[in-house]
C-alpha cells in the first residue's frame, strides 16, 4: 500500500511541477492579494486513523511530541500528506491518551486528496479545526488549473480555501462554439 501511495505522491509532485511552469509561463494571468477557492472534492473525515511511515521517530514524553522524519508519508481517508519532516503534538488535556492535536510539516510539503494537490514550504494541520494551513510558495493545482500565492487556508469540512499574498493564476478562456 505504501508503495502505491509514494506513487501518488510523486505523480502529483509531477503535477504540480508542471503547473508550476504553466504558471510561469502563461500570458494571460490573474494577480490579487486574495481569493477564494474551492477545495476538496471528496467528502474528508479527520476522525479517521492517521497513518504515518518515516525512517525515523524521535519520541519526547515531556511535552507530548514525535518528530517523524525522513521520506515522511501521512495518511488519513482520501487525504495524503508527503514531507521530509512531521511534529506530531498530541492533545496532552484530553483524556484519550495518543490524542493527536496537530501535526506540523515541513520541507518540501505536498498534500493530495482527490485530484487536488498542494505544494509548499510548510504546513500545520490542526485536525480538531479540520483546517490545513500551508505557508511558502503555495501551488495549488486543481486539475488542469493551477493558483500560487504566499499562504493557502484550506476548511476541510467546508471544502473551501484561500489563497493569499500575491496570488497568480493562469485563467484558460473557453473554447470558441
Amino acid at each position: 500500500m505504501i508503495r502505491s501511495v509514494r506513487g501518488k505522491v510523486l505523480l502529483l509532485s509531477f503535477r504540480v511541477a508542471l503547473a508550476a511552469m504553466a504558471l510561469a509561463c502563461g500570458a494571460s494571468v490573474a494577480l490579487s492579494q486574495g481569493a477564494e477557492i474551492a477545495f476538496g472534492t471528496l467528502a474528508h473525515d479527520q476522525s479517521q486513523p492517521v497513518e504515518v511511515t518515516a525512517d525515523r521517530l524521535t519520541v519526547d514524553q515531556t511535552d507530548g511530541t514525535a518528530i517523524f522524519s525522513g521520506g515522511v508519508l501521512v495518511g488519513q481517508g482520501e487525504m495524503r500528506l508527503s514531507a521530509d519532516e512531521v511534529l506530531v503534538v498530541y492533545d496532552t488535556e484530553a483524556e484519550a491518551s495518543g490524542r493527536i492535536a496537530r501535526m506540523e510539516a515541513q520541507g518540501k510539503v505536498v498534500l493530495a486528496l482527490g485530484d487536488e494537490a498542494a505544494e509548499a514550504e510548510r504546513a500545520v494541520y490542526t485536525i480538531d479545526a479540520g483546517t490545513i494551513v500551508m505557508t511558502g510558495s503555495v501551488l495549488l493545482t486543481q486539475g488542469q488549473s493551477a493558483i500560487s500565492g504566499e499562504r493557502l487556508v484550506v476548511n476541510l469540512d467546508r471544502g473551501t480555501g484561500t489563497m493569499e499574498g500575491r496570488v497568480r493564476t493562469v485563467l484558460q478562456p473557453g473554447s470558441p462554439r
